[in-house]
């Protein structure tokens, strides 16, 4: 029998690839492997098997794969995968540090400059992420992913005009970018004379995909807002909202559970003397339900020169549950049992550990700000690691918050705000979690109301500035000037001088509120401030 020719690396890579693209990974990493055994020397290959570590998630093994086929060949396409593996394995500073070194280089084609701009984007320098989605399309203007990218940069840095324009690029090449439309429609107060409500309601006639038509009824919503006809504007809000609940798992009870257990668990005598935390005042946390006005204090606090606004960070509580697993030991928890766990941390290295993750997002100022909203969870948990930070809980009419977060269409968090009677729960919960955290900790979370803050923004800035130890800057109250970016559902707005037309935009649909109304009130809460 003769025996069968010796495959050539090219040959071998192609089965790699064609496993891949059948989705059987653990063949992939076989063939992978027997690739890298017979052609030690071909940087493809060591690039395809780090690829697919990646991709299971094996970052430390991928690091040390891409590094030996940069060894055989120093191309843009491996430092670039290199530096997406040091991101995904929490390595900021690496990753952002890999990025800037490919900047300005000339790249071989748009996917390159496309795929640099979105790690530029992840490490926050949307500058970088801007200039290489623009000579991205310099060089393939016909995709749409690049125009949408640009888009999402150009409204984060406040150019509306420039965004709208990518948006509509976007569209034009890809009519079915559904989520181009309703960013398209948040960009400016539309017009009379110049509004998409006709293209929108005959895509929503013509759009078959539920995900689709969620993007479509919220983009019209807004739009039809804009134009004042709220009637038509709340039912297709509705609609959007109930098709989105459709397609989520989720049970607001257990949330609600959540909140009752971290309140029976963290009562007063874990706060009474006993704090033994990270010794450090550098962090302001900045809290709340989500569109009741955090952007704006952080925004106000963050134009003060001795501050950084470092963005909504995600670390305290990935080194929580970082924390809370080593204690598990590999037993799976209850998220009941996660919170019972946590009274079992040292949270002096919760701190410490915390401080270290965030560095990477600072800028070398000697205060930051950590302006996640959903940190309000860990409001007790955040001063017992580091008892000298700042907390800072902003508040708004329950209308118009409900409203407000009702009619946001988010990405990934929030999942309770897509049906009214389970937002008017939660936000009950809310209420009482806060309650609770003044009274355990008394004095040790700063309320600001947001109707407070555009009746007197200098009085409240002052405010802000005093909690937070900070002398008296006149920039607090220019706020609207700092070119810095936005990455929130508040870009542009925050962008322009302060405002009053949010305050009682919940009377505009006070029918449809009603039953929202008399849920919050039943429970004690008050909605005509």
């Amino acid at each position: 029998m003769t025996a069968a020719a010796p495959r050539t690396r090219e040959q071998m890579a192609d089965r790699v690839a064609g496993c891949i693209e059948a989705g059987d990974l653990r063949q992939a990493l076989e063939a992978s492997r027997d690739l890298s055994r017979h052609h030690p020397d071909y940087a493809y290959g060591w690039y395809l098997a780090s690829w697919l570590l990646r991709k299971t998630r094996r970052l430390p093994d991928a690091l040390r794969t891409i590094d030996r086929a940069l060894l055989l060949e120093p191309s843009d396409r491996f430092r670039l995968h290199r530096a997406r593996c040091l991101l995904e394995a929490g390595d900021m500073a690496g990753a952002a540090a890999a990025a800037g070194d490919l900047r300005g280089r000339p790249l071989a084609d748009a996917v390159l400059y496309g795929e640099l701009g979105t790690l530029l984007y992840r490490v926050g320098d949307h500058a970088g992420a801007l200039e290489q989605y623009s000579s991205a399309i310099e060089l393939d203007q016909r995709n749409p992913e690049f125009h949408f990218n640009r888009a999402a940069v150009r409204r984060y840095l406040g150019d509306a005009v420039g965004a709208e324009q990518d948006f509509d690029a976007a569209i034009e090449l890809r009519p079915d970018e559904y989520e181009a439309y309703n960013g398209r429609a948040q960009l400016r107060k539309q017009a009379a004379a110049h509004n998409h409500v006709a293209q929108l309601r005959d895509m929503i006639g013509r759009t078959r995909s539920p995900a689709g038509l969620v993007q479509l009824h919220y983009a019209l919503a807004k739009e039809l807002e804009d134009l004042e006809d709220h009637a038509a504007s709340f039912a297709s809000l509705a609609a959007g909202a109930a098709l989105k609940r459709s397609l989520m798992r989720y049970d607001v009870a257990t949330d609600l559970g959540i909140i009752d257990r971290i309140c029976d668990v963290y009562t007063v005598d874990r706060f009474d003397g006993h704090i033994e935390g990270c010794d450090n005042a550098e962090a302001i946390f900045v809290i709340g339900m989500p569109r009741t006005g955090t952007t704006l204090v952080e925004r106000i606090l963050g134009s003060h020169p001795e501050v950084c606004a470092a963005g909504e960070l995600n670390e305290f509580g990935l080194e929580l549950t970082r924390q809370v697993s080593a204690l598990a030991a590999g037993r799976a928890l209850s998220r009941l049992d996660f919170v019972d766990s946590t009274t079992r941390m040292d949270f002096k290295e919760l701190g410490q550990r915390y401080l270290e993750r965030v560095r990477p997002y600072r800028d070398g100022r000697p205060v930051f700000i950590d302006k996640l909203p959903f940190n309000y969870l860990y409001a007790g948990l955040i001063h017992l690691a580091l008892p000298r930070a700042k907390i800072v809980s902003v508040r708004r009419n329950p209308l118009d918050t409900c409203y407000a977060v009702y009619k946001q269409l988010f990405k990934d968090a929030y999942p309770f705000s897509y049906d009214l009677a389970e937002l008017g729960r939660y936000y009950v919960g809310y209420v009482r979690l806060m309650r609770h955290w003044d009274a355990v900790m008394p004095g040790v979370v700063l309320t600001v109301h947001y109707e407070d803050l555009v009746a007197d923004v200098r009085g409240q800035a002052r405010r802000l500035l005093h909690h937070c130890a900070l002398g008296w800057d006149e920039q607090c109250v220019r706020f609207h000037e700092n070119a810095r970016a936005s990455t929130t559902a508040s870009a542009l707005q925050v962008r322009q001088p302060l405002y009053d037309t949010s305050v009682g935009r919940w009377r505009r649909y006070a029918e449809q509120l009603e039953p929202l109304r008399r849920q919050l009130e039943a429970e004690g809460i008050a909605c005509d401030r």
